[in-house]
């Protein structure tokens, strides 16, 4: 039995430590790819060795002991105590505090070096945490994004963050965190922490106050990232991608952005008037849609922090980036978003199956 006992628990063990080696993981701090992930990756390699060379002398020290002085039959007396043994107890004082101090110095120095002012030619953009999706803002080229993070490799990107929200106490954010073209609010903001490992480490996002984040991607991909500080119901949904584009390619894109949205035709024309009267006040009364006009030709400006639609169809993906960006998906989502993503402040509409197509038509055009 007890055999069988110590099989079960190291079948067990195995199964956890094989679960952990994915193949095809895209989130690694071990792979930077960045100047920002690179640092941080160049102070944990040694700093690792270090720890393993420790563990391994303090646990081989106690094993041997363990071993060695174990009880055993006939054997009435204790192993010579060292209590009080000057030498020693100065020896183990002052070794950790020496290992501890050549952590200290290039950990501190790493830590500077990433706060580092990038200088006037960085890329600023402003994050908003929500509950649960990120916003980016560009103020300087007046484009403003959810999900998607699009930056030009090479360029230090300097990031404004702070946790906003939308309900009761609709106190004003820091001054920092305005999003372009709307007054922002704390509401029922809660704590977050902004993550892409293998661009830059974790930024804790806070409600009352401004944090900065400064970085830089190496090459053209896309990288993934997520919230790393529990913060309700969809913590788990609320995702975001880093898109590094070259020069020339973010350029264009930026220029895309400031575009305005597509025309509309047919099923997309009935998919507007949907959008205007959905449910008891029609989606406008969160989502913004920069270039559009409603039917008394005030441009569709959301009222409270939701996700701006403009250029919708050419994300790669919606609600948290949980969600890849196709008709299947979105009808999805149209038909019962709380029941697609836990506590989504979206309600039903109970919308029809004539009424969501309308709706996609509609958003496709939002290029």
């Amino acid at each position: 039995m007890h055999r069988k006992a110590l099989t079960a628990v190291f079948v067990i063990a195995a199964g956890v430590l094989l679960a952990a080696c994915a193949p095809n993981a895209t989130q690694s701090a071990l792979e930077p790819a960045g100047d920002n992930a690179e640092k941080a990756n160049t102070l944990f390699v040694p700093v690792f060795w270090v720890a393993v060379a420790i563990f391994v002398i303090v646990e081989g020290a106690l094993l041997f002991f363990a071993v060695r002085y174990r009880h055993r039959k006939g054997r009435d007396t204790i192993p010579p105590q060292v209590h009080g043994n000057t030498r020693l107890e100065i020896a183990w004082t002052i070794l950790p505090a020496v290992i501890l101090a050549g952590v200290a110095v290039p950990t501190v120095a790493t830590i500077f070096e990433l706060a580092r002012d990038p200088g006037p030619g960085a890329l600023e953009v402003t994050v908003l945490g929500h509950q649960w999706w990120w916003e980016f803002d560009y103020p300087e080229e007046g484009v403003n994004v959810p999900n998607e993070l699009h930056v030009p490799t090479g360029r230090p990107v300097l990031l404004t963050m702070c946790a906003v929200g939308v309900g009761y106490e609709n106190q004003p954010a820091p001054s920092e965190c305005e999003a372009e073209g709307r007054v922002t609010t704390l509401g029922n903001s809660v704590l977050h922490s902004f993550w892409a490992p293998e661009l830059f480490g974790t930024q804790d996002v806070f409600p009352t106050y401004a944090r900065t984040l400064t970085f830089a991607a190496d090459e053209p991909g896309v990288y993934e990232g997520q919230c790393k500080e529990f913060c309700g119901l969809s913590h788990a949904y609320m995702r975001f991608v880093v898109v590094a584009h070259s020069p020339a390619e973010f350029d264009q894109w930026v220029a895309d952005q400031q575009r305005p949205a597509g025309s509309l035709e047919g099923a997309a024309a009935e998919g507007l008037r949907v959008f205007l009267e959905a449910g008891p006040a029609g989606c406008t009364q969160c989502h913004s849609v920069n270039g559009l006009e409603d039917a008394n030709g005030e441009m569709i400006r959301g009222s409270i922090d939701a996700p701006n639609l403009s250029h919708f169809a050419s994300r790669d993906c919606f609600a948290g980036c949980i969600f890849e960006n196709t008709d299947e998906n979105l009808r999805r989502w149209l038909a019962d978003p709380p029941a697609m993503k836990p506590g989504s402040w979206m309600p039903d509409y109970n919308l029809t199956s004539e009424e969501i197509d309308r709706l996609i038509a509609f958003l496709n055009t939002l290029k």
